[in-house]
């Protein structure tokens, strides 16, 4: 699969994905119905529906691709995984069905381990991100792709972090220190990937937690912006590891490498 191929499935994709996301806010205007997963965690019939929607079209582009989605377990067994497809269909759930506003649908593409593509879009927001390549990531505005730029709104004296909690470990703000950093702002979905991309944060520190679709298609829009993704010793997050788990992370723009 070269890179014109990938450009050709993901821009293919972007419709299914504001569609999802329409669907995804009218299912809730209607009130949505919960459960709570075997691992504690909850689920709506939104998360499924959005589900359904990008596997189904997603297995008609790419049949020969498997597809590994956090609401659908019976792949979670597949191993040794060189190119697949890592889904979250809503990404910050709790948000979803709280009626705010930070939750994304979610798709990347690895190949050979790696991110080779990814599309986010934060329906409450009207915010859709995609990457195919090495400086090809975009955010749609007005319906024109618009190339992500770190640089814009960077201050290299005010340094800007996202951070999963209000409540920095010591080994995290060890790390902030390390890089300057200034201030930081509470974000939880996948979305501080693309802000990041964007240029208006900076970084993002993370200890082992969560799954790899939670930050497969984050990681393709930020690496393509420029950005890097690594864990705490510097090393690059491959992907297809067992039980799809994540190690630490550290999220940078290109301006502080």
């Amino acid at each position: 699969m070269n890179q014109s191929d990938i450009k050709e499935i993901v821009v293919d994709l972007i419709q299914t994905f504001l569609d999802a996301g329409k669907i995804s806010i009218d299912l809730r205007k209607k009130g949505l119905i919960k459960e709570i997963k075997s691992d504690n965690t909850p689920v709506s019939n939104g998360d499924l529906e959005v589900n359904k929607i990008l596997t189904k079209k997603i297995s008609e582009m790419t049949p020969n691709i498997p597809i590994i989605s956090e609401e659908t377990s019976d792949n979670k067994k597949m191993n040794n995984l060189e190119n697949f497809w890592l889904i979250d269909p809503i990404d910050g759930t709790y948000d979803y069905i709280n009626n705010l506003d930070e939750f994304t649908i979610n798709a990347g593409l690895i190949v050979q381990k790696k991110p080779a593509a990814g599309l986010i879009y934060a329906p409450a927001k009207k915010r859709m991100f995609y990457s195919y390549g090495d400086n090809l990531s975009f955010e749609l505005i007005n319906g024109e792709p618009t190339k992500l730029d770190h640089s814009k709104n960077f201050d290299k004296n005010m340094i800007k972090f996202v951070s999963y909690s209000n409540k920095i470990k010591p080994e995290i703000n060890e790390i902030y220190k390390k890089l300057n950093v200034k201030k930081y702002v509470r974000m939880k979905s996948s979305l501080k990937f693309c802000v990041i991309a964007a240029g208006e944060y900076d970084g993002y520190v993370a200890e082992p937690r969560a799954s790899e679709w939670d930050i497969a298609a984050g990681h393709a829009i930020l690496k393509h912006s420029g950005g890097t993704v690594t864990d705490f010793d510097g090393k690059e997050i491959l992907y297809g590891k067992k039980d799809f788990k994540n190690p630490s992370l550290i999220l940078k723009s290109k301006n502080i490498q």
